[in-house]
């Protein structure tokens, strides 16, 4: 059996590949000769072949126009290129008995972005009749029309699997389609990361010393796709790193600033390095910054020895708890609260952006004194590999019923 999933894998943020990756490992294993294939939604083929160089401007000028003219840029950049990618996707999923749609937030409208590649890709399941799962995607609360039009296309579509990944998706689906088709609560596929077998945390060469990552985020991107107000976001400017650095420095901790592999979040990474080494003397090993992942896995690799970490980046907080790396989120998308509050973690869920530095960095260390509780992280992860096998039952089932309510 052949199934195509749909997502977008080779994103230079890794947690996309990260959770494409836990896919398509949780099909192929789950029993049966069941081939995978993963398209990436932006036409990628490869992990680093996307136009990072250019995405930080094109983001700032999207950002500075008003919304009815970002949705008519982004929509004439787009369909000449879907047109090009629609051939491909139909001998696709022509060629497959299945098709997946998801993870990740991609019933999104980002001025139509993912509405005009998601209602493609929907287009020719339906004109092949594929049976087809949306699974463990994220949901935005506000579409715009011609949005709304793009993903409903569904509802023509042999739908036998509709999940969302957290509560707050769950409650934005049920606003825009309140007569169906109703979407379950599954568990996010990065749950399933794993360590390489070669990983190992180092042992701290000071007593009691911490190591402390922090995962930047360029501002721009916090502003561009974050539903808060730029002003309501925690740790938006240099500066705010640069105090934190500091505290946590004179407290004895070592800092590792990394990113989740987008060129200009390691950009900001650097700025913020070069700054603390402006205004202060940095001991040698005391903060460092971590290579630009380029795949997955040096994201795992990256994560894995640290002992605490702080990120905006969704992916960055899961790929921490399942690897049982305590972690501190920091507010500034209902998808980011949303997994903090499935996992009970919201005591280290931050949304106050006029939290000092000082209180940050002592919730840093109650988050690594108290751990990730081994009997729930099981629990967690067990029903993260539940979901899966669940969605691939109803692919590959012999029933194939199409979801009532559509």
């Amino acid at each position: 059996m052949k199934i195509v999933v749909f997502n977008v894998k080779y994103s230079e943020n890794l947690g996309d590949g990260l959770l494409a990756e836990c896919i398509e490992a949780a099909l192929t294993n789950g029993g049966g000769e069941i081939e995978v294939e993963t398209i990436d939604l932006a036409g990628r083929e490869a992990f680093a072949s996307g136009h990072g160089r250019r995405r930080r401007f094109i983001l700032a000028l999207l950002h500075r126009s008003p919304a009815g003219l970002r949705r008519r840029l982004v929509r004439l950049g787009l369909e000449r290129r879907l047109r090009g990618l629609r051939a491909r996707w139909e001998d696709k999923i022509a060629a497959a008995d299945a098709v997946v749609i998801g993870g990740g937030n991609l019933f999104q409208d980002d001025d139509l972005n993912f509405p005009l590649k998601v209602g493609t890709v929907l287009d020719c399941v339906h004109r092949h009749d594929r049976p087809l799962a949306i699974y463990a995607v994220g949901v935005s609360k506000h579409w715009s029309e011609p949005a709304y039009d793009l993903f409903a296309r569904l509802k023509r579509t042999r739908l036998v699997h509709l999940s969302v990944r957290d509560g707050f998706a769950q409650d934005n689906w049920r606003e825009h389609f309140p007569d169906g088709p109703g979407a379950k609560i599954v568990r996010d596929p990065g749950l399933l990361a794993e360590a390489p077998a070669d990983a190992g945390k180092p042992v701290s060469l000071v007593k009691r010393q911490l190591t402390i990552g922090l995962c930047v985020t360029d501002p721009i991107i916090l502003h561009r796709h974050g539903n808060a107000k730029a002003s309501a976001i925690p740790f938006t400017s240099v500066g705010a790193y640069r105090d934190l650095i500091g505290l946590l420095l004179d407290d004895g901790q070592r800092v590792v600033l990394f990113c989740n592999g987008a060129r200009e979040d390691q950009a900001f990474a650097e700025s913020i390095r070069h700054s603390v080494a402006t205004h202060r003397a940095v001991a040698a090993g005391t903060l460092e910054i971590a290579r630009r992942p380029l795949v997955p896995i040096d994201l795992i690799r990256t994560i894995q020895p640290l002992d605490v970490i702080l990120a905006h980046r969704l992916h960055a907080c899961i790929a921490a708890y399942a690897l049982r790396v305590p972690h501190v989120g920091l507010g500034w998308d209902g998808k980011v609260e949303g997994f903090f509050n499935s996992v009970g973690r919201e005591n280290y869920f931050v949304k106050d952006a006029s939290l000092s530095p000082g209180r940050l960095a002592l919730l840093l260390k109650a988050a690594e004194t108290e751990g990730i509780e081994p009997l729930r992280h099981r629990v967690i992860v067990a029903e993260a590999q539940a979901g899966i096998s669940n969605m691939r039952r109803h692919l590959v089932g012999p029933e194939q019923c199409v979801m009532s309510g559509i």
